[in-house]
């Protein structure tokens, strides 16, 4: 459910603190642990490090990002593949082939005895 707008978005206050000290030109990244902050208008153009519970996750805040949440932007889980070497080499055999939910095709008609390319005894 959204925030209602008569509160206006919330930003933790040593966010903002750490946003005024830092010049709008500068490279630096702004580490942060607040993923629950709003992003405003006034942090456009700047660099974050969002905590993503592991690492700070840069996050360079473009117009578009105005009303999300940093957190939104640094995401928290990996997305692990099973099956390893396995998995890899049924991928590749199966990247010709249809797709396991799809009807198999007709097999090939045999030829008949008549065929131009049948050598001749």
């Amino acid at each position: 459910m959204s925030r209602s707008l008569k509160k206006g978005a919330w930003v933790d206050p040593k966010l903002l603190a750490k946003l005024g000290k830092v010049r709008r030109g500068d490279k630096t990244v702004i580490k942060t642990w607040s993923r629950a902050s709003t992003i405003t208008p006034e942090m456009l153009g700047f660099t974050f490090g969002v905590h993503n519970g592991k690492i700070h996750i840069p996050v360079f805040v473009v117009e578009n990002m105005v009303g999300h949440r940093l957190g939104e932007f640094a995401p928290t889980r990996k997305f692990v593949r099973h099956g390893g070497k396995m998995q890899k080499e049924i991928e590749q055999a199966g990247a010709g082939t249809a797709p396991p939910g799809a009807p198999a095709s007709a097999p090939a008609p045999a030829a008949s005895s008549g065929d131009k390319n049948e050598k001749k005894k």
